[in-house]
């Protein structure tokens, strides 16, 4: 079932009442990645695509302990990368995508991450979200990672009515005080994966179900649902 985001956003009145109910709801919200220095996140973020924070963080305890460091990753034997990380999918074009990246910070960057987004965005398998975490989570800088849950959840909160994720980014930045803005990312998170799902939200247990327009859009859809004649087998 397919459930419409709302073709309006509330207002910037409302909007502040949900992102403050987010904030109170989640307030030790981080990021799930476990990671020890931006390195370690950068590889981490990269291995996160199509797949869970908990398997990612799986497979990198071993990952890290045999390539510890941007030279060691750059150097490693890809066959025995793809072994290790096989677990979390794809794992032919992310082992590729971590040591490429790897291979890219000890070259041209000593083997530190870049701090600034216009030369992270030059390492293979960076793209704006991955650049964006990072300089969020590893040095604290005031940006707004969108991914599935984020696109998600601002849409049926009415936060954003853009169809594409730098469109989202923009709605929300606007709607969030600048020193709140690396938080907003996870508080969104977290909410997708704990109450607002896909494909059916949680709205009976959601804090926001007085505020949020998709409430009566998902009661609408539920009903369709419930009318609708079961086939036979």
């Amino acid at each position: 079932m397919r459930i419409p985001f709302p073709k309006r956003k509330v207002t910037r009145t409302v909007a502040a009442r949900e992102l403050a109910i987010l904030e109170a709801t989640y307030p030790q919200a981080a990021t799930a990645l476990e990671y020890q220095d931006p390195f370690t996140l950068l590889i981490a973020v990269i291995l996160s695509a199509q797949t869970t924070d908990a398997g990612v963080n799986r497979v990198t305890p071993v990952l890290f302990q045999r390539y510890p460091t941007a030279q060691a990753l750059a150097g490693a034997d890809l066959a025995e990368v793809e072994r290790i990380i096989k677990p979390t999918g794809f794992f032919r074009v992310k082992s590729r995508n971590i040591v490429r990246a790897a291979q890219a910070v000890a070259e041209r960057f000593g083997g530190m991450v870049p701090s600034d987004r216009e030369s992270l965005e030059t390492v293979p398998g960076v793209g704006r979200k991955t650049a964006s975490v990072v300089l969020s989570v590893a040095f604290g800088e005031a940006e707004l990672a969108v991914d599935t849950h984020v696109f998600r959840v601002a849409h049926r909160l009415g936060l954003t009515t853009a169809s594409t994720p730098r469109g989202v980014e923009e709605d929300v930045r606007k709607l969030v005080p600048r020193e709140k803005t690396r938080f907003a990312h996870h508080w969104l998170i977290l909410h997708g994966r704990a109450i607002c799902k896909a494909p059916v939200p949680l709205c009976a247990r959601c804090p926001e179900n007085q505020l949020c327009p998709s409430v009566p859009i998902v009661q609408r859809a539920l009903r369709l649902q419930r009318a609708q004649p079961r086939r036979r087998a």
